[in-house]
């Protein structure tokens, strides 16, 4: 059974499943979507257009489906569609998409969200994503499966972080990721693979290996860079997770790529 506290304020054209409990002084706008079981803690905000799944737990302050922070945005109408299983911490922020833009805003499920992470107009996030406290992602960022984004980190505008790859604490992100890569710093660089992410993912030694052997052939100081891409895309050709990696690159030739730091 749903239950709703005395104190929420819950539209009548809200559409809420069964079983959803709505907690003290929350909002609930018009035209908000949640799915059955999602729990809203106390004080969380949702309004617009906005979709949440099932089974998620949003905790005090959280607000879900705000205005897309752009000097564009002229009240049109937008959305955010948020997946299942979510945990939404304090404070976070995630905002609609603007017309310019996709007009929405996607996020996967099973994702964390720690306290005060802001998720930018437009972005895609996608399942299984864990952002530490006050991570932030500007507005039309992608960032694919299994990614982790450490504490304070922040993604540039329409920056793409590929899948099972991680983002060090207090990184700033101007260019596009590789899958399973980690970087550090700001602004952020390549400090290899995220081998604890793909250990703890059960990826095999002999993929490991692989990917270790390709990016090393990728990174190489010898030659072009798109020299280096085609050999590499030729020597592993039977791996997917390595073309995985030049598929990502080749999605996008003209972003920037995230890489090593040279020693100067």
């Amino acid at each position: 059974m749903t239950t709703i506290h005395a104190t929420a304020i819950v539209d009548r054209e809200a559409n809420l499943g069964p079983d959803v409990e709505i907690g003290p002084y929350c909002i609930v706008g018009a035209g908000v979507t949640i799915g059955a079981r999602t729990r809203l803690q106390s004080h969380v905000v949702l309004e617009g257009a906005t979709q949440i799944g099932e089974d998620c737990v949003i905790h005090p302050f959280a607000s879900l489906g705000a205005p897309p922070q752009s000097k564009g945005y002229r009240g049109e109408p937008t959305r955010l569609v948020v997946g299942d299983r979510n945990i939404i911490r304090e404070h976070v922020t995630m905002h609609r998409g603007t017309a310019t833009g996709r007009g929405v805003t996607t996020v996967g499920s099973d994702g964390f969200f720690m306290a005060g992470v802001h998720i930018g107009h437009d972005c895609i996030v996608g399942n299984d994503v864990t952002m530490a406290n006050t991570a932030t992602l500007g507005g039309h960022v992608v960032v694919e499966d299994c990614v982790g984004i450490g504490g304070l980190a922040a993604a540039h505008q329409f920056t793409r972080i590929g899948r099972h790859a991680f983002v060090g604490g207090m990184a700033g992100v101007n260019n596009d990721v590789i899958p399973f890569g980690n970087v550090w710093g700001n602004h952020a660089h390549l400090e290899g693979l995220n081998l604890v992410g793909l250990k703890r993912r059960g990826f095999s030694r002999e993929v490991i290996n692989t990917l270790r052997g390709a990016y090393r052939m990728l990174f190489a100081e010898e030659g072009t860079f798109q020299e280096r891409l085609e050999d590499t895309a030729a020597a592993y050709a039977q791996s997917p997770e390595v073309m995985e990696i030049i598929t990502f690159i080749r999605a996008d030739a003209n972003r920037p790529l995230t890489t090593p730091q040279r020693d100067v």
